[in-house]
């Protein structure tokens, strides 16, 4: 494998979210390699990232791109068509959109680490299309169902699948036929660690999210609205303006914090909140890996990453509420905490990661 040229393709790269991060350690395993994006804004992403060369597509010199990019799905397989990768052996695409079709060189292979097949697609049409389902239907079903037929037709150009879940290797199963192997996405628990437990938690409970409608932050801000505890939520999106309109004075937004600041939130947060339906979900993770306790929706990979938790069933304020006031009847163990997050740790996912390409390879 070391003496094979390799070529790393992401959908995007405008912010370090858990996709990037993934990518992030394998940079580290490839450093020599091209990494291939539709776009970028390098000043968001890590160092490590930084020192990557990258070549991006037509669509880096659209003005304000990261600002209306969603719009464009049903234009995206065109431009990551357009990527040319030159003098590869071994194409690894990070796909949760379109990545997977970009064009390999002749005798490449390709693998794909699929964080999910498109959720705008498979599944999870309603929470990104709904208004737009509702009103222009003759519109918007042709545009999805074409860009199924292309998802499925470019899935058969993956020579092996990778997937970060369960949940992820039944859908690939599912929509692709294809099989699928599980390897759990990395959590760096040396940065994330436990290094003393603080003699009293804080009086706040956390949110760390992106602010985009399938997260349902939303949730989090009504429950803790309603019993009136104090909640910070790091994070940047579109609906910031919504979520700051129905916060009231105990609800602190603190932006996107880097590392360095969020390790510190973590540690003192009385618990995270989770109320979104995630492939996986590095936050519940970085968390316990700090040994501080998760809330969650019992739906998605938290199955897989969170052993002693309070889960609650429905994405509703009540069910987050009575979650909480759970939560805080009972009592939670920092160092088990971090006993299960060390099972995903940084290490543990580049031995598997390697060995996983030499099988395929070989």
């Amino acid at each position: 494998m070391n003496k094979v040229r390799v070529a790393l393709v992401h959908d995007w790269l405008i912010h370090m979210r858990g996709g990037e991060r993934v990518l992030e350690v394998f940079a580290e395993i490839f450093p020599e390699a091209t990494i291939y994006t539709l776009f970028t804004r390098r000043e968001k992403l890590s160092p490590a990232l930084q020192r990557m060369k990258i070549q991006t597509s037509a669509l880096q010199y659209f003005p304000g791109i990261t600002k209306y990019y969603r719009w464009l799905l049903p234009i995206l397989p065109f431009f990551i068509r357009s990527l040319r990768i030159e003098d590869a052996g071994l194409v690894i695409s990070l796909s949760h959109c379109v990545a997977k079709g970009v064009l390999i060189p002749k005798g490449a292979k390709h693998f794909c680490y699929c964080l999910t097949p498109m959720r705008y697609l498979w599944g999870f049409e309603e929470v990104y299309f709904g208004r737009l389902m509702k009103w222009f239907p003759f519109i918007v079903n042709p545009i999805l169902n074409w860009l199924r037929k292309w998802d499925v037709a470019t899935s058969q150009g993956v020579d092996a699948f990778f997937c970060i879940s369960e949940v992820v290797k039944k859908r690939i199963e599912k929509n692709y036929g294809r099989e699928a192997t599980v390897i759990y996405p990395p959590v760096d628990a040396q940065f994330f660690r436990l290094d003393s437990i603080p003699k009293r938690k804080d009086d706040y409970y956390l949110v760390v999210s992106a602010f985009t409608p399938y997260k349902r932050v939303d949730l989090a801000i009504e429950a803790c609205n309603r019993l009136g505890r104090k909640l910070l939520i790091a994070g940047e999106g579109p609906l910031l303006g919504r979520y700051q309109e129905i916060a009231r004075e105990n609800i602190h937004f603190v932006g996107p914090v880097p590392d360095s600041e969020l390790v510190n939130l973590y540690h003192h947060a009385k618990a995270i909140i989770f109320p979104q339906e995630e492939d996986f979900g590095i936050v519940p993770l970085e968390a316990q890996a700090c040994g501080t306790p998760v809330i969650a929706l019992a739906k998605g990979g938290v199955l897989e990453t969170v052993k002693e938790g309070v889960f609650f069933h429905d994405q509703t304020t009540e069910a987050v509420s009575q979650a909480v006031l759970e939560f805080e009847s009972k009592n939670f163990d920092p160092f088990a905490l971090r006993e299960q997050a060390l099972r995903f740790d940084k290490p543990l996912f580049k031995t598997r990661i390697k060995q996983a390409i030499e099988n395929a390879l070989s």
